[in-house]
């Protein structure tokens, strides 16, 4: 059988809401990533991204965005349960049990990028100046990167890749 392909993913938060420290202090430095709800990145969550596969876990809404660290997928796809509970955030009456619109992953923690690698830091490096995290308009909170992209970002801090074989 041959081995598939490791994917690499950007995945955004608001560290008001979860940071990459909340990722790290989470029990087993794991944590579901849930409450995404955008039809496109909710694919990529249920169908697209594996277990292995690297993430940048990117701080958004903040004076200076930047990739704060990296993690590793450690579940893939499954029903969004906070979509269920009327009492969440990301309730949605429209999914069920029966009928899961919503999915997400699960991550754990890797490494921390220090410093971060700034938004202003992407948009100045010919490899990482078209990342879709750049990209006019681009609202989704899960997001593919090419295996390029990872080996500059982790280039420029001058890491091994924490998850290469």
């Amino acid at each position: 059988m041959q081995k598939q392909k490791r994917g690499y993913w950007l995945m955004k938060s608001e560290p008001s809401c979860f940071s990459f420290d909340d990722l790290k202090n989470a029990p087993g430095q794991t944590s579901p990533w849930d409450g995404v709800r955008n039809y496109q990145a909710r694919n990529m969550l249920r169908d697209e991204i594996k277990v292995g596969d690297g993430v940048l876990f990117y701080h958004s809404s903040i004076p200076f965005p930047a990739i704060a660290g990296l993690a590793r997928v450690v579940r893939e796809g499954y029903p969004d349960h906070t979509a269920w509970d009327p009492k969440s955030e990301h309730f949605d009456a429209k999914s069920s049990l029966e009928n899961p619109l919503w999915f997400m992953v699960d991550v754990q923690y890797a490494a921390d990028l220090n410093p971060p690698v700034t938004r202003d830091d992407l948009k100045a490096h010919p490899v990482l100046s078209k990342m879709g995290v750049l990209k006019r308009g681009n609202r989704l909170s899960v997001m593919p990167v090419t295996e390029a992209e990872w080996r500059m970002i982790l280039s420029l801090r001058k890491m091994k890749d924490p998850f290469a074989d």
